[in-house]
This record gives C-alpha cells, sequence and structure tokens, in this order.
C-alpha cells in the first residue's frame, strides 16, 4: 500500500487570525504554494456528518472571497455529479451557483 500527503501550515497573528497560509501536495507537484483561504471538509462516518474548517487570511478581499464561494459551488456541482450520477441535481446546484454570481453582483 502506498501512502500520500497533503499538508497546510497557518502563521497566526497575536490574536491567532490566519496572516499567511501555505500548502504542500508533493504528489500533485505543489510546494509550499501561497494560498489566501481554505475550505477542508471530511465525512465523519460516525456522527454522518461533514466536519469544516474555514479559515482565510486577514487580507483576503471580499470579492476575491465572493468569487471563491462561486467557485466552490460551480466545482460542488461537478463533484457531485461525478459522485451520484444524478445529473438533474447537480444541474440545479450549478443554476445557484449562477445565481449567487449575479446576486453577490461578480456577474453583471
Amino acid at each position: 500500500m502506498r501512502k500520500t500527503n497533503i499538508s497546510i501550515e497557518i502563521e497566526l497573528d497575536e490574536n491567532h487570525v490566519p496572516e499567511k497560509m501555505t500548502w504542500n501536495a508533493p504528489d500533485g507537484g505543489v510546494s509550499h504554494e501561497e494560498t489566501k483561504a481554505l475550505m477542508l471538509s471530511v465525512w465523519d462516518e460516525k456522527a454522518k456528518e461533514a466536519l469544516r474548517i474555514d479559515l482565510w487570511t486577514k487580507d483576503m478581499t471580499h470579492d476575491d472571497m465572493k468569487r471563491f464561494f462561486h467557485q466552490i459551488l460551480v466545482s460542488m456541482s461537478s463533484s457531485y455529479h461525478k459522485a451520484t450520477d444524478e445529473e438533474d441535481v447537480a444541474q440545479k446546484i450549478a443554476a445557484f451557483a449562477e445565481e449567487f454570481a449575479y446576486a453577490s453582483k461578480i456577474k453583471g
């Protein structure tokens, strides 16, 4: 059996607010790549619920955060379709992503 590792390093200010974040994924060719935001979800099989970590640096702009959320919603549509083969529900997620883009004014 082969193992791999993905890691995240977070530098905090005196108030424990992220100032700098980097991530590593050696198998994907990523080494100390800086990021301004991350959302990590894992499935807790026993509790049957998603556990999440949402972090962003204090210099992440509101406009970039809106774009980040939009792109996550778009990718969720694709991932949902791939995981369940339920195209109709995936299309509803994609449609909501478009509505979100207009409502958040990242699309005019």
